[in-house]
């Protein structure tokens, strides 16, 4: 090797402790942007909100920053280690040109993000891309005047050289474990040692580095976690019970992806391809009435027919994470994980429909799909600005409203979550109770464990006042980290009864647990709630189903089906008819007839069950009581439901009410109530 010319290894050592200190640096400046964000605008904080809530807000926002500069390391690293091996002269001014632009742009984010809170209470959200639709000179005359724009690029470009000129330090300065990384200082530190000895601490030493820069990766890419099932991201990562703290623990660049993502997201609610005409001949279909009317409202108004039931004090609709219908089916009761919830459809105050549908194939569809009472139909509902101008007329809270309820939406995550807490609020919801109103609780990423989470609930519902609540569970997810044999759960006899083939099957087990754990504190609470508030009815449905089961191949029907249970004060064996079958758009329509007077007006897509709705339709697939099927094959090809000769169905109507129930879910929310051609040409399709 020629005299001053660095061997491989060494470039590739010195190159990697570089990367190493960018990365610290940018954590760094990342932490510290969060806490002078949080101190500018602590007036913004809650009252309740306390040190506890501050410091976990602060290591969550640490722990999803090493994701952002991991990221932001890698743009000058990666140039920068490769010119090492040939010039480290070039190597150092490249990474340090490099990490101009990268300090500037966060020195802007940060100077911007106080007067952009102030203005919208958030962080960095959607407005940065539909404010693109604003009138730009307008917006530029008003950041000058409003929120003097030259004195805040000024001190962003003060800061950046600030920082700038931290970095060279930081870069230039000797690394304390240098030598310890490095090939000599065995030589320097322990000289009198035996050459094999120095040899094996050298090696040592090139593999503390190695594993560091391993460490490091993984903590970026995870953020902050090792693994994905632990991970803190943009939608799981507001936990804590203050908007302002939720919204801190994204630093500047995680909430830009966050609003791309979010706009990407309503760009792509394109909706469907129906004309104003074929939508009026749907709807009119539909709604058993002639097409005389371009208000599409007209058709969705239905009126009670009068309550079957003495008006209930309090509703509950659980939304119960992953609750599959296959467990309750005959074929699967000697598999012990669904004995409580067996124990409940036996009591003679509940009755159950075992065809039923999820909204789509995510929770977020049951949420939109109970809210609103719109099906899947391409759009992203909780991203739409139209979603917050104003509730739907077809959306729940409104309805219980004049029907003399107080509304609540309880979840056991987090409100960033698909922006649930804003949705459901908008959507007329009086109030939204999530993981950050609950303290310091057991669970996991996505949510309080669902004992908490219950407990939660029933602590918060107050007798003094009739009452309409929706309950989305979070249990029963992956990464399925529960320790449910510590809660109950017999896994070996578990293992007994599942077929040999799949006895070993740690997983599986794991993951069937999770599903007994869910049962069993769904129907606690349903058992505590009918002995703490009689006067009530309960409605529980899976928020969707095929997540898990015993077969890698199950048939349509047990993959996708959850179950449609109705229990409580008035509720008997037969209420609900045996032909009755549906999906979560029909759960509203169902509660509004079971308990409103006749006469009672109201507006929905779905239909009730108790008169006679028989069959459901989601984003992929329709079901009546002895068939299911794809709903995107001409003609439908009907499976049944326990196997054997598959049913005969009328099939151009099922296909009459399936396009009719998207077409309206697409129009209504999207264009509004009028039927109008010209309409797509304004807002665009």
């Amino acid at each position: 090797m020629r005299a001053g010319r660095l061997s491989l290894w060494e470039s590739l050592r010195i190159g990697l402790i570089k990367g190493l200190k960018v990365f610290f640096f940018y954590l760094a400046v990342l932490c510290l942007f969060r806490a002078a964000f949080l101190g500018g605008l602590h007036s913004y904080l809650g009252p309740q909100t306390g040190a506890g809530d501050i410091l976990t807000a602060l290591w969550r926002g640490a722990r999803l920053s090493m994701q952002t500069a991991g990221a932001l390391t890698l743009v000058s690293f990666l140039p920068a280690l490769f010119l090492r091996f040939f010039s480290p002269k070039l190597a150092r001014r490249v990474l340090l040109l490099l990490n101009g632009p990268l300090l500037l742009g966060l020195s802007i984010l940060f100077v911007a993000s106080f007067p952009f809170y102030r203005q919208f209470h958030a962080n960095f959200n959607q407005m940065l891309f539909t404010g693109m639709n604003d009138d730009l000179t307008a917006l530029f005359f008003t950041m000058v005047q409003q929120y003097n724009l030259p004195l805040r690029l000024l001190g962003a470009a003060v800061l950046t050289a600030v920082l700038w000129y931290f970095l060279r330090a930081l870069h230039d300065a000797p690394c304390p474990l240098a030598h310890f990384f490095g090939e000599d200082w065995a030589t320097r530190v322990l000289e009198r040692f035996r050459p094999q000895l120095r040899r094996s601490l050298r090696l040592l030493g090139h593999g503390a580095l190695l594993g560091l820069c391993y460490l490091v990766v993984r903590l970026s890419i995870f953020g902050g976690s090792l693994d994905w099932q632990t991970a803190v991201d943009w939608e799981n990562a507001g936990v804590t019970r203050d908007e302002l703290l939720n919204e801190a623990i994204l630093d500047y660049p995680q909430a830009i992806w966050r609003a791309s993502e979010l706009n990407r997201r309503m760009l792509a609610c394109n909706g469907l391809d129906f004309t104003t005409e074929d939508i009026r001949l749907l709807a009119a279909q539909l709604a058993h009435r002639a097409p005389n009317s371009n208000n599409l409202d007209d058709y969705l108004t239905k009126t009670a027919e009068g309550a079957s039931i003495e008006r209930p004090k309090h509703v509950f609709v659980i939304l119960s994470e992953s609750l599959a219908n296959w467990p309750l089916l005959e074929k699967y009761r000697d598999i012990p994980i669904a004995e409580d919830l067996r124990a409940l459809l036996a009591e003679e105050d509940t009755d159950y429909c075992p065809t039923f549908l999820p909204n789509g194939a995510s929770t977020v569809s049951a949420v939109t799909g109970v809210v609103t009472g719109f099906a899947d139909a391409n759009l992203y509902l909780t991203t739409m600005p139209e979603s917050f101008e104003a509730s739907y007329p077809t959306a729940a809270a409104p309805a219980f409203h004049r029907l003399g309820y107080d509304t609540s939406f309880f979840y056991a995550g987090p409100a960033t979550w698909e922006r649930v807490g804003a949705f459901t609020k908008a959507q007329g919801f009086d109030h939204f109770i999530s993981r950050g109103d609950f303290g310091d609780v057991p669970g996991s990423v996505w949510g309080a464990e669902d004992e908490v989470f219950f407990d939660q609930v029933r602590s918060r519902i107050d007798d003094s006042k009739p009452s309409f609540n929706v309950l989305l569970s979070a249990s029963n997810h992956s990464p399925y980290d529960v320790d449910v044999e510590a809660k109950g759960f017999d896994k070996e006899a578990v293992r007994q009864a599942l077929p040999k083939e799949h006895q070993g099957d740690e997983e599986l087990l794991r993951e069937l647990g999770h599903y007994w754990y869910a049962q069993r504190e769904l129907s606690r609470f349903v058992r505590q709630v009918k002995e703490r508030f009689p006067e009530s009815i309960i409605l529980i449905v899976g928020d969707h189903a095929d997540r898990y089961h015993i077969e890698k191949q199950p048939n349509t029907y047990e993959r996708y089906g959850i179950p449609f249970i109705l229990t409580g004060a008035g509720i008997h064996k037969g209420i609900l008819p045996q032909t009755s079958a549906g999906s979560q758009i029909d759960i509203v329509p169902t509660l509004i007839e079971l308990i409103a007077p006749q006469g009672f007006q109201y507006e929905s897509v779905g239909r009730s069950l108790m008169r006679g709705n028989d069959r459901g339709v989601n984003y992929g697939f329709w079901i009546t009581r002895d068939a299911i099927g794809k709903a995107d094959t001409a003609p439908f090809v009907p499976e049944g439901l326990e196997g054997g000769e598959p049913p005969v169905i009328d099939d151009q109507a099922m296909q009459d009410y399936i396009n009719a129930v998207r077409s309206i879910s697409w129009w209504r929310p999207k264009y509004g109530p009028i039927l109008d051609e010209a309409i797509l040409e304004e807002k665009g399709r």
